[in-house]
């Protein structure tokens, strides 16, 4: 590995823990999904992306799914939780996007319990699947 290269992965790993102290999460939480994220050049390309832009890249999917698919589907599914502001994500805009840097990484493994979720759960509390 290049010093460039080690720059840059350690600005990607302070990132994520940046990310994670805003997030409310502890040094521990960082830590293994940071271990997560360098197991996975897709989402690390996401993850590098995101920190130099500011924007989703969505070049790399997973089951068809991009990480703005999780993001959205993780907006939609707490807008069931507005009468509990603190556990929404749609708040903790940090904690959004390592959620769904992590269920991507999850995917990755096993991605039909997401898939079955994403179609199943709309957010709503009347029977809306998507079929």
């Amino acid at each position: 590995m290049t010093e460039e290269q080690k720059r840059a992965f350690d600005a990607l790993h302070n990132f994520v823990k940046n990310l994670s102290e805003k997030a409310g999460r502890d040094e521990k939480y960082a830590e293994e999904l940071w271990g997560r994220i360098l197991s996975s050049e897709g989402v690390l390309k996401e993850l590098a992306y995101y920190h130099d832009t500011g924007s989703f890249w969505d070049g790399y999917e997973v089951a068809g799914f991009h990480l703005t698919d999780i993001i959205v589907w993780q907006v939609d599914h707490f807008k069931a939780y507005m009468d509990r502001r603190e556990e929404m994500n749609r708040y903790h805009t940090e904690r959004l996007f390592l959620d769904s840097i992590s269920v991507m990484l999850d995917m990755e493994n096993d991605p039909q319990p997401y898939i079955n979720k994403m179609r199943d759960e709309s957010g709503t509390d009347f029977d809306q699947r998507v079929v």
